[in-house]
């Protein structure tokens, strides 16, 4: 009987795919990737609709969109439903041995069979952090160790290099920057230096006297290339292991960042393209057609669907994803060019996107005290710098009524409330909503690395069933 194959998920936390030189970027950050991708296919056109990581990865591991996951929030409360399957536990039904590695305890995780951690965070005081190499250390030999299984296997790896804060090592770290980060007439950091809720939180990782967004900018990309050279020891160590054309490798990512644009500084929320916009790569010799890219409109709903095709597993699940195998078979494949977007992260917030067109709706006030409703026309003005909900009343309207109208369309096929409306203490307050931008403003606050993870992780005992090495 023939082995079934395996399933390699490369998972790269808060990677924007505008960074990427894979998407044309002109600073060379992924030239492994890069390489590595030409033997699949490149999607040009995936977005996470659902940010930041808990609603991402519940959306992407199960298929479903958020009405479908009931799941919106960073700080969700509980696990996920018992009405949903979860790609690892779908492959683990199939046969497979499962294995996760730097996502323990997360409402998203649910199903692997085991669980290994690395050190994905660091502070100026630890130095530099060699996030991506932690990885490999506990990865590289746990693949060693699945591919001399009989069984197949799902190895799940999720990258945190370009997520906050973005301390790539050495010569990484000046890659793309030749400046002065300590210029004392360089001011253009003292907005997110300012900035109460986050300013300790940068002070932890920020060089002391920095001044240069530039500086701080470069990191991120820096940290990008840093991960992107580990990575090249993941593609090599498969083909080493000779289990290339029975291993179907996806490259993606939860969500993406933002820099120093929309106020919201070096962090995932804000529901604009820098942080919808993330990559999407498959590859296997042979079942993959190699050297193709897609600019076809997909979400991260699609991933899970369109594994399972490729892999020939057939779950018996009706998904709110559709696969996208069609295209890689040069078949066709309706569109879905208009969805719905939500975050609930530092600020909660949905809104609706077209080819054209970016509604965001303020569900209550936010601490960058920004208006209720944006609008951005995505063509003219694709920065999303010049808000035109009051000049264009009628396009708001029109938006409003397309959004609302899915929204009932999903309650009444999923019989759920829409999850946005129900997650009032997505912010771990306890206080219900917001009642002003002052009173968010003075309320939240992220003080170190350490206080960041811990919001992305749940106490053990929440996570039944998982084993952690």
């Amino acid at each position: 009987m023939k082995k079934k194959p395996n399933l390699i998920l490369i998972g790269i936390d808060s990677l924007r795919r505008d960074h990427m030189s894979l998407y044309g970027y002109p600073r060379l950050t992924t030239p492994h990737i890069d390489k590595y991708a030409t033997k699949g296919a490149v999607f040009e056109n995936l977005f996470s609709p659902s940010i930041p990581t808990t609603p991402g990865y519940s959306s992407m591991f199960t298929g479903m969109d958020c009405f479908g996951t009931d799941v919106v929030a960073l700080r969700h409360e509980g696990g996920l439903g018992k009405h949903l399957k979860t790609l690892p536990e779908i492959l683990d039904k199939a046969g497979y041995n499962t294995t996760c590695v730097g996502f323990s305890h997360n409402p998203a995780s649910r199903g692997f069979k085991k669980y290994l951690d690395f050190e994905g965070w660091g502070s100026s005081e630890k130095g530099r952090s060699p996030k991506a190499e932690n990885l490999n250390a506990v990865a590289l030999p746990e693949l060693k160790r699945l591919a001399g299984e009989k069984k197949p296997f799902f190895l799940f790896m999720r990258h945190m290099d370009p997520h906050s804060p973005y301390l790539p090592p050495l010569p990484f770290e000046r890659m793309f920057y030749s400046g002065n980060e300590l210029d004392k007439k360089n001011r253009s950091l003292d907005p997110a230096l300012t900035f109460k809720p986050f300013c300790d939180y940068f002070a932890s990782w920020f060089p002391t006297g920095c001044t240069d967004t530039k500086y701080v900018d470069a990191q991120y990309d820096g940290a990008i290339a840093y991960m992107d050279a580990a990575i090249a020891n993941i593609f090599d160590q498969i083909a080493e292991l000779g289990i290339e054309e029975e291993t179907l490798v996806v490259i993606d990512s939860d969500h993406g960042e933002t820099l120093n644009e929309h106020e919201c500084y070096y962090d995932h929320h804000g529901l604009y393209e820098c942080t919808l916009t993330v990559p999407l790569v498959f590859v296997w010799p042979g079942k993959v057609p190699a050297q193709t890219r897609f600019s076809d409109i997909c979400v991260t709903k699609d991933v899970t669907p369109t594994i399972l095709d490729l892999m020939g597993i057939k779950p018996g699940i009706k998904f709110d994803g559709r696969s996208l195998a069609p295209l890689m078979k040069g078949q066709s494949r309706a569109p879905e060019p208009e969805f719905y977007i939500t975050e609930c992260t530092w600020m909660r917030k949905h809104g609706w996107r077209t080819p054209q067109w970016k509604l965001i709706h303020a569900l209550e006030p936010d601490f960058h005290f920004k208006p209720e409703v944006e609008l951005y026309d995505l063509i003219r003005d694709p920065g999303e710098t010049v808000n035109l909900a009051k000049k264009e009343p009628e396009i708001v309207a029109m938006l409003e009524a397309r959004m609302q109208a899915w929204i009932a369309k999903r309650e009444k096929e999923t019989g759920r409330k829409n999850p946005m409306l129900t997650n009032l203490n997505w912010h771990g307050k306890g206080t219900g909503p917001f009642k002003t931008s002052q009173e968010a403003y003075d309320g939240m606050h992220i003080g170190s690395p350490g206080a960041a993870k811990s919001l992305q992780t749940k106490e053990l005992k929440t996570q039944r069933g998982q084993k952690t090495l």
